[in-house]
């Protein structure tokens, strides 16, 4: 089992949940060339159906996502023991958001992004979950 931790640990997967498409592909792409494992999904449903969740990884959730929000998708995967540490991207950071978001601990990445801004956020939210 220590292997495949640290297989995982050295390949994190990062869960990805976007309504566009295009921003899915691009993120695949881009996060997958920085050494990530990527899972993609269209919406907060494939996501909550999902059967397994990495043990150690990162989300990254489009805040402005049909029939939930971002943030409503990440507690109810927290309501469910997903633990995993979570990062928001949305094009239309309000101050509400911004406070919401602060407030449960989420650091917020603002579209447009450099690839590089992204995969800097989900190291440093991965180096705090391997601390804890």
């Amino acid at each position: 089992m220590e292997a495949a931790d640290s297989v995982s640990r050295d390949k994190p997967t990062v869960i990805v949940v976007d309504d566009d498409p295009a921003v899915l592909r691009s993120l695949k792409f881009s996060l997958e060339l920085e050494g990530f494992s990527v899972r993609t999904y269209a919406d907060a449903t494939e996501v909550l159906n999902e059967v397994t969740l990495p043990p150690f990884g990162c989300l990254v959730i489009d805040y402005d996502l049909p029939a939930v929000n971002g943030l409503e998708l990440l507690q109810r995967l927290r309501n469910g023991q997903v633990r995993l540490p979570a990062i928001l991207i949305t094009s239309s950071p309000s101050k509400m958001l911004r406070e919401s978001a602060a407030a449960a601990g989420i650091p917020i990445v603002e579209k447009p992004f450099f690839n590089h801004t992204l995969s800097d956020s989900i190291r440093g939210a991965l180096e705090r979950q391997d601390r804890h």
